[in-house]
């Protein structure tokens, strides 16, 4: 696969590099997953040239340095754009096992054999080919974000259905990527428990789509660079709903329809379809 999409010499040069190696019968469960008879000689070049770029980070990170929880930078980009972001991947060790991605069970692997040391970095051995995430895998893939996720995949109860917010994440596109404010599950706790603005009678299905849609933004593929102070950023409502950005001195806040400041705890999660900035608060739109 290296050969193929000229990627040998890149992984053979003097920087330091951390690689994810599928191992062969890997490679082969992923192309069985993309149709009969497709292989590493047949497979479309850029796919696959992604999905290399998508196991590689340009560093060097030893499984000793691996916290509980991290993003790390790929070195596969969105687009073919110059300087183009590169798509982030979620990183869990407990005890010795590292996780990227959710798992085996949320399109990303384990690692079985760690520290395979080189003269230009480290490999460490993966039991599946990690695939691109998009916005929705990677809210699935951080525990950060399981109120959320149960939210938006409501279908009935508390939440009422909430199906057509997850159709609209799923159809986003890297041709019309959005920018997601993701508040965590603390956030969530905050917000429909005690004097929360979603509890008791507020708690409709209306409601909870309106607050889902108040957290996504269509403008773009919205990186924490490109934010300004008092920057209006309009969000997925309808009627559209505004949000303020304050910049402080290393912070970056988000301000609601309410005056309250949501506080931007990870910046920049980059899917294949959006970006991600989680959030300390949820936002309250005009209910």
């Amino acid at each position: 696969a290296l050969t193929r999409t000229n990627l040998a010499g890149t992984l053979d040069g003097s920087g330091q590099y951390t690689v994810f190696a599928p191992t062969n019968a890997a490679f082969t469960t992923f192309f069985t997953s993309l149709g009969a008879n497709v292989t590493v000689n047949n497979v479309d070049v850029n796919v696959l040239k992604a999905i290399l770029l998508n196991h590689v980070i340009g560093s060097e990170i030893k499984s000793t340095a691996i916290p509980a929880a991290t993003y790390a930078s790929t070195l596969s980009p969105i687009n073919a754009t110059t300087n183009a972001p590169t798509i982030s991947m979620f990183v869990q060790k407990a005890g010795a096992t590292v996780t990227l991605n959710g798992g085996v069970d949320s399109k990303g692997a384990v690692v079985t054999t760690a520290d395979v040391d080189a003269s230009n970095g480290v490999i460490h051995i993966v039991n599946r080919v990690i695939q691109i995430p998009t916005l929705v895998d990677h809210v699935v893939d951080n525990p950060e974000f399981d109120t959320l996720q149960a939210v938006v995949t409501s279908t009935s109860g508390t939440f009422g259905n909430q199906s057509a917010v997850l159709t609209a994440l799923n159809g986003l596109t890297a041709a019309a990527p959005a920018t997601l404010f993701a508040p965590n599950n603390a956030a969530f706790t905050a917000a429909t428990t005690g004097t929360g603005f979603l509890t008791g009678t507020a708690v409709t299905a209306a409601n909870v789509t309106k607050v889902l849609q108040y957290h996504v933004t269509t403008a773009g593929n919205v990186r924490s660079s490109q934010l300004t102070n008092n920057q209006v950023v309009p969000m997925f409502t309808s009627p559209v709903q505004n949000v303020t950005v304050i910049l402080g001195t290393g912070t970056v806040d988000i301000r609601d329809t309410a005056n309250n400041l949501s506080r931007v705890f990870q910046a920049d999660i980059q899917a294949s379809n959006g970006v991600i900035h989680g959030v300390n608060k949820v936002l309250k739109p005009v209910l």
